[in-house]
């Protein structure tokens, strides 16, 4: 019965995702209110799913420091979840973290050239960049380096950025001010961009920005900006790719786009991150365990990982002697 209306619930937000509209405003709080009532409408117990609105210093430190609560899944920045870690590591409470990212899209010579250049622009630029698993570390093989600049360059400059509520509309605006000043910080001026645009007047926009001829060490590059950023870095040959994609502190997703596929299965047990996808930025799919290495977090959510998670083990012996 559980499983049914798990089931019925997975089918009704999937109904939701496609784009059926509901009650509740955007953003992770209209998000989670949304799902709190789909719950209901699946028929799972009241108690069972709750959603408590608040401050992270104020609803999270209250969860995190509960004695009734005897696990916690965190999303977030790294900063916080390392401090969410530590409060956890007092009370020797489990705790699972899903945190930053600076994925790499790494592009072989020998790839479907266009079909990557095509499918790039979005693998960085979804949610307006503001995604932990955004490919914003561009990497394409040296000899073929210009030829996908050429192919990738109208993608970036023709990206609709508008109204989110328009369905022509690809990218919208940032989700605040501070956000919007701290991705500008990172694109100095003397940085090489290609740019697309973005509308004047009230909102948070930023145009879709593609930084070349960069140093791998420049903040722009190393740092997750969390906006509508990506930077483009050569590499010389299979060796040179994995090393580029490690040299990071984090680790949680990325894609790679070669026809060898020999090739293929090397790099992705080489690079470090928990979640890789080949000829595609499709790699998180909630039947499949999600999570990050390094800096990008611990533990794995979604799959039966997850569930395994939530689970105590326990060892009872009964003597049958007496």
């Amino acid at each position: 019965e559980a499983a049914a209306h798990l089931a019925q619930a997975n089918e009704l937000m999937a109904d939701v995702a496609a784009g059926h509209e509901r009650s509740h405003g955007d953003g992770t709080p209209g998000s989670l209110a949304e799902a709190n009532e789909l719950a209901l409408e699946a028929g799972i117990p009241e108690h069972l799913f709750q959603v408590l609105p608040g401050r992270g210093t104020v609803a999270g430190d209250a969860l995190v420091e509960h004695p009734g609560v005897a696990k916690i899944v965190f999303t977030g920045s790294t900063p916080v979840g390392k401090q969410i870690m530590a409060k956890c590591a007092d009370r020797v409470k489990r705790v699972t973290l899903e945190l930053g990212g600076k994925s790499p899209n790494i592009v072989f010579a020998d790839a479907d050239l266009e079909a990557a250049a095509a499918a790039a622009p979005m693998s960085f630029l979804d949610n307006t960049g503001q995604d932990c698993c955004a490919r914003t570390r561009i990497l394409v093989q040296r000899s073929a380096y210009d030829r996908f600049l050429e192919l990738l360059a109208p993608g970036i400059e023709g990206v609709v950025v508008g109204d989110p509520a328009d369905e022509k509309t690809q990218m919208g605006p940032l989700i605040s001010r501070v956000q919007l000043d701290r991705v500008r910080s990172y694109v100095t001026d003397d940085l090489t961009a290609i740019r697309g645009t973005a509308p004047e007047g009230p909102g948070f926009w930023y145009p879709p920005t593609l930084i070349t001829d960069v140093a791998p060490t420049a903040p722009v590059a190393a740092a997750e900006v969390f906006g509508p950023v990506a930077v483009v870095l050569p590499f010389e040959d299979e060796e040179d790719a994995v090393r580029l994609a490690n040299a990071t502190e984090y680790g949680l997703s990325g894609s790679l786009w070669t026809r060898d596929i020999g090739r293929a299965l090397r790099v992705s047990r080489a690079v470090a991150a928990g979640n890789l996808s080949v000829n595609s930025h499709s790699s998180v799919r909630y039947w499949t365990p999600f999570g990050g290495y390094k800096q990008s977090g611990l533990g794995r959510e979604l799959g039966p990982d997850a569930l395994t998670a939530f689970t105590e083990t326990k060892n009872v012996f009964i003597s049958t002697e007496a």
